[in-house]
């Protein structure tokens, strides 16, 4: 967990640092970095460990807990936006992604081993897998989709973009379909690698553009600030109340499930930001905010 904290402050200091010193230069590397992330290492990691991954009937109701109390935040996140703050399309989009987006996989697993032990890791990691990566190609590529602002005016073009830019998506179809064969031991610890690799990258852009964004005094609005908190409060208290509420109706629901619940918004908000153009500064700085808060609780817990 030390390790992952550190990999995180890191890589935004490293990021808000060059974003001081080389600006545009910085910013077209942090949109190169994504790119690649979309594009080449995404659908890599998607199609390798979904070929290799054995489904079976024992993941537990959990799991349908789980999709059901994303699915409630997420509308809860829809009408914070369209019907109460009033915000522009990217911003409802970028508040709905930030919310139901988790980062159940660079820190939720490390935080489930640290805190529940290494016994609940298969549960933390059928989570990760078959809730939070499903969930941001189908319902996070779809809000990007629906709400950015580079993604067509009608619904036949938001559609389109929504496969076009959606290259995980049709990896993971293809992973799904394809034989074990072709996914070979080698290949699959080539494409965990490239996960962890996403971290450094990912913070990295993050730091770019909260630098960014105070050089150019481009400051949120009083809504979208207003946003930035209610993506905070529904990620961080909203989802994993609701995830206790339903877990307490059905018997055996394993902790890490609850534990990756409470985990704060994940990286992907940034490339389904970047595929789409949601609004990149609401997501960087739910995404900021939310890791802190996360990171600075479970290194305080670990410390007593």
């Amino acid at each position: 967990m030390i390790l992952v904290a550190l990999v995180v402050v890191v890589s935004g200091a490293a990021g808000a640092l060059v974003a001081r010193h080389h600006g545009d230069r910085a910013q077209l590397t942090s949109r190169r970095l994504l790119d690649g992330m979309l594009y080449a290492l995404f659908p890599f990691v998607a199609f390798f460990n979904l070929a290799h991954l054995q489904i079976t009937s024992g993941v537990g109701a959990g799991l349908g807990i789980a999709y059901l109390e994303l699915a409630c935040v997420g509308l809860i996140a829809w009408v914070l936006g369209d019907r109460l703050l009033g915000l522009r399309r990217p911003e409802t989009g970028a508040l709905i992604c930030a919310t139901v987006l988790v980062n159940t996989g660079y820190l939720g697993l490390p935080l489930t081993s640290a805190v529940l032990g290494h016994g609940q890791l298969p549960a933390a990691i059928a989570f990760d897998t078959l809730v939070s990566a499903p969930v941001l190609l189908t319902f996070g590529f779809g809000a990007g989709a629906a709400f950015g602002e580079r993604a067509g005016s009608g619904v036949r073009e938001r559609v389109r973009a929504f496969l076009v830019r959606n290259p995980p998506l049709l990896a993971s179809v293809a992973g799904l379909l394809a034989p074990a064969a072709l996914a070979p031991p080698a290949l699959v610890d080539a494409s965990n690698a490239a996960v962890f690799a996403m971290l450094p990258a990912g913070f990295f852009v993050l730091g770019v553009n909260l630098q960014t964004e105070g050089r150019h005094g481009s400051r949120l609005s009083g809504p979208a600030r207003r946003a930035v908190a209610a993506a905070v409060l529904l990620r961080l208290l909203v989802a994993p109340g609701l995830m206790l509420v339903l877990a307490a109706q059905v018997a055996g629901v394993p902790d890490a499930y609850l534990l990756q619940a409470a985990m704060p918004s994940g990286i992907a908000t940034l490339l389904v930001a970047h595929a789409y153009g949601l609004d990149l500064r609401l997501c960087s700085a739910a995404l900021a905010w939310s890791t802190a808060i996360v990171v600075s609780v479970s290194l305080g817990a670990s410390l007593v």
